[in-house]
């Protein structure tokens, strides 16, 4: 089928009241879930193959949350699906109020390589939970992954319900050209414009899950040790492709020579004296991508690192110091494992350096002083974060992960995913054994009108 067709088709699935018993949501859960399970070695091969995941890398971050994320959704979704009544104003007695969820409809899920099954699955298991139908596009920079999504998501649904769009820009394109109900894309923030651009000539709603630079503060009284190993272990994951990756650092200059020695150590733990030959060490999703990131190599001294191999895609896990502001890895998202330091003298100037740049999709504080931590959760903006940790916020159903201002609008996962595919309607349930007459006309304040400052006060 065409796009036009499949998405045609699907509205008039959801027309017909298919997707809304809660029983029919749970069972397509379940079954996305088994599928996902029995794919499980496919999935690992496929990671490997477009970014070099390792099998335990690829269920870690991937497979593994996917499967999370629709347990939850099946234990939770009934609670969810429900209306939940709230208080009645005396104004409006004698009747009953509730919020009533309500699906979106025909939804898009636009997903991204860097993690293709994850960024791909998750939403839809939202989307599957508050009765959506789907078409759901992977990206053509993850070819092995987007035929695999495809040919398991084929297998699991027929069209008119779910459906996977495979191929590049010109596929992209024509998706956005249609009318949806809602749309899900993760990416960047330049692809984000366009999609919000496209959206808004139908007035359809949005979810955006963007990037940025997401900085990582270290302060003079943090765990060194402890703050490098779990510093390298967040930046260079899936060689720093991540989107809530520590983008860049700001360290007090007390102990940045001791933070930076202490980083090294990790990096030769973590991945061995030589990362390029170690087998668990992924690779860059693309040539483009790839010399954009030697392009930033220069824009500091590398004190490890720097090496890199063009034909397994592969860039050394490396630090920069002697970075300015100004330099050309301060500029973009890096994307990559390259970690600037900057110093910082003063807590005081991390705050007006932040408040000056974009608000970051994630920000990251190692501190043991808990007045700092208040301080820095008041005046700072950012979509989401961890003190004293980095990147595992994003690994809960228990709280939605988003971004703001730049960095992207809604969040997902659990009830906040469930929420982000829903319309949460009000309503009033007035009674019929009851008609207050203050309401109509002819008004006649003399008679009503305490009665009415009584119902209204």
């Amino acid at each position: 089928m065409t796009i036009e067709e499949t998405l045609q088709a699907q509205r008039k699935f959801f027309q017909s009241g298919a997707t809304l018993p809660v029983p029919f949501r749970l069972e397509m859960l379940k079954r996305l879930r088994g599928a996902v399970s029995r794919y499980e070695a496919d999935i690992a091969a496929a990671l490997a193959e477009d970014l070099g995941k390792s099998d335990y890398e690829g269920f870690f971050c991937e497979t593994g949350l996917v499967l999370s994320e629709l347990s939850w959704m099946i234990r939770h979704t009934p609670r969810l699906a429900r209306g939940r009544t709230v208080h009645t104003p005396l104004a409006q007695f004698a009747s009953h109020s509730f919020r009533s969820p309500a699906p979106y409809g025909n939804t898009l899920i636009l997903s991204p390589w860097n993690y293709p099954v994850l960024l791909t699955l998750d939403p839809l298991a939202d989307a599957i939970a508050a009765g959506n139908t789907a078409i759901v596009k992977p990206s053509a920079y993850s070819p092995a992954s987007s035929a695999l999504l495809a040919k398991l998501l084929a297998e699991c649904f027929p069209p008119e319900y779910i459906a996977a769009v495979t191929g590049g820009r010109q596929e992209n394109a024509a998706l956005l050209r249609q009318k949806f109900d809602m749309i899900f894309f993760t990416g960047s923030q330049a692809v984000g414009r366009e999609v919000l651009r496209c959206a808004a000539e139908h007035l359809t709603p949005a979810v955006l899950e963007l990037g940025g630079k997401s900085p990582c503060i270290v302060d003079d009284t943090a765990k060194i040790e402890l703050a490098a190993r779990r510093i390298v272990f967040g930046k260079f994951l899936n060689c720093g492709q991540t989107c809530v990756a520590p983008d860049y650092l700001l360290c007090h200059r007390k102990i940045m020579d001791r933070l930076v020695a202490a980083i090294c150590r990790q990096i030769q733990t973590q991945f061995g004296e030589n990362p390029l030959e170690n087998p668990d060490y992924g690779k860059i999703v693309n040539d483009k991508h790839f010399d954009r990131l030697l392009g930033l190599l220069s824009s500091g001294r590398a004190v490890i690192g720097g090496q890199s191999r063009r034909e397994t895609r592969q860039i050394a896990p490396t630090v920069l110091t002697d970075v300015m502001p100004e330099s050309p890895v301060m500029q973009e998202e890096i994307f990559g494992p390259i970690l600037p330091i900057l110093p910082f003298d003063d807590f005081r100037e991390v705050c007006e350096f932040l408040s000056d740049r974009p608000k970051p999709l994630a920000l990251y504080l190692f501190s043991q002083d808990r007045a700092r931590v208040r301080d820095a959760l008041g005046r700072l903006q950012f979509g989401g974060g961890c003190i004293n940790d980095v990147v595992i916020h994003l690994a809960t159903s228990e709280m939605g992960f988003g971004g703001v201002g730049e960095s992207g609008m809604g969040a997902y996962h659990g009830q906040a995913g469930f929420a982000a595919f829903s319309h949460e309607r009000s309503i009033v349930d007035k009674k019929t054994w009851l008609d207050l007459p203050m309401r109509y006309q002819p008004y006649r304040r003399q008679r009503y009108g305490g009665l009415l400052r009584l119902f209204l006060r």
